[in-house]
């Protein structure tokens, strides 16, 4: 048995938008495939060439689809009723890009495809990426690292464009 303490580098920024305004602009940059049915025609063909058109069929204009989506905050609402803050999970990713990671380091599949979390909160409307870059670094195979930054840039790219900002504002590293 083997237990490693993996560090992980959160990206996460607020924004001043309205959480649906953030969420709306979110959902349309990624593909929206029907999944069931993106997952039996990915299983019923034995072609990559074929796979790949496939999974770009997929994809939204940042190369990257919605697996699945978690409504966190419903289960506050229940609770405490409709004042409750949202918040929603999101399970995005590209396939070809995580193959690109597994071939070099098999436990990238531990963390790909990615999550992002967008909620409301007193001060704004929070974004949050855990950076695959540094859930693999330990493993220190610099292909696989090479996919993590630039799945990365994509992903944080994507967050300041919902958040309403560039690349040029400021992001705070609070070192945690």
């Amino acid at each position: 048995m083997t237990i490693a303490k993996v560090d992980v580098t959160r990206f996460s920024l607020t924004s001043s938008k309205p959480f649906d305004a953030v969420v709306a602009m979110f959902r349309s940059a990624v593909g929206q495939p029907d999944i069931v049915e993106f997952f039996r025609a990915t299983r019923a063909t034995s072609d990559f060439r074929e796979l790949e058109r496939i999974v770009s069929r997929g994809l939204g204009r940042t190369g990257l689809m919605l697996f699945a989506e978690f409504d966190l905050g419903d289960i506050l609402r229940r609770e405490s009723g409709r004042d409750a803050p949202k918040i929603l999970r999101f399970v995005v990713g590209n396939p070809l890009i995580m193959k690109e990671m597994v071939m070099h380091v098999p436990d990238a599949g531990s963390y790909a495809p990615v999550t992002v979390l967008i909620d409301e909160r007193p001060d704004g409307v929070h974004l949050a990426y855990d950076q695959m870059e540094s859930c693999l670094q330990r493993y220190g195979n610099a292909e696989a690292l090479a996919v993590a930054r630039d799945l990365d840039a994509k992903v944080t790219t994507l967050l300041r464009e919902c958040a309403g900002l560039t690349h040029s504002d400021d992001v705070r590293d609070d070192g945690a």
